[in-house]
């Protein structure tokens, strides 16, 4: 409906569905792609003052018979460290109905957990070739990510290689520590190239598959050392990219 020829409708239709795929993106529990820790820093930056790793500092300052500099003490802060997600849409054949609902869905997930760990998402569709939908540090918000999504159509062969060549690519610019590229695809290779090689050389490699088509997906993470979650339903998917991102 998205691309009905009446314009009233499709206007409708364009205006409320990225509305309803964020809020059920939401429905799963709270993600952090990314756990936080204690960083230690000179004083002056902020933080709490760490009296410990400061008493070096205070013993010499107060041998020379001074005030020690703040820059010379050490605070700590609790750290939350961003994480990067590069999402793969496999768009290869028929991109309408439920696979379109399922990649709008992944997208905004992804989007809404990105934001929330302070990091940076890019989106990319493939088939033989990979397409930038959202490029990294691009700023899209969730809404604008979902209504990109939902304008792709599918066609053509399925190139794995090209799709993570396409995420190094994107990921290699991240400031975050984190990297991480979420495939989500039956992984069903229709092109001479074998994606195993560029996929384990990827930091963190996450595949969501449809559980009623994932022989292959199996296969494939097996091979290449990714973390594999089995989505059953639409609704399963903000729990199961949960999972898969849990340090």
């Amino acid at each position: 409906m998205s691309s009905a020829t009446d314009e009233s409708l499709r206007a409708q239709v364009q205006a409320v569905v990225p509305r309803l795929v964020l809020e059920r993106a939401r429905s799963g529990p709270t993600a952090r792609a990314g756990s936080g820790r204690l960083r230690r820093a000179p004083a002056d930056r902020g933080g709490d003052f760490d009296v410990d790793a400061s008493l070096d500092a205070l013993a010499e300052a107060a041998g020379q018979g001074r005030h020690p500099r703040l820059e010379e003490l050490t605070a700590t802060s609790w750290q939350r460290p961003g994480t990067a997600l590069c999402l793969l849409l496999d768009r290869s054949g028929s991109m309408e109905g439920t696979r379109l609902a399922v990649a709008a869905m992944a997208a905004a997930a992804c989007a809404l957990r990105a934001g929330q760990a302070g990091g940076e998402l890019a989106v990319v569709a493939f088939d033989r070739r990979a397409e930038t939908v959202v490029g990294l540090g691009a700023g899209a918000s969730p809404h604008a990510v979902v209504e990109r999504v939902l304008g792709l159509r599918g066609h053509g062969m399925t190139s794995l290689d090209a799709a993570l060549r396409a995420a190094a690519t994107q990921l290699a610019g991240a400031r975050a520590r984190r990297r991480v590229t979420v495939l989500l695809s039956d992984c069903r290779v229709t092109d001479d190239v074998d994606p195993v090689p560029v996929a384990r050389a990827l930091d963190e490699l996450l595949v969501l598959a449809p559980a009623s088509d994932a022989d292959e997906a199996r296969a494939f993470a097996r091979a290449s050392g990714a973390r594999l979650a089995e989505v059953l339903s639409l609704g399963d998917l903000p729990g199961a990219l949960d999972l898969l991102l849990r340090p």
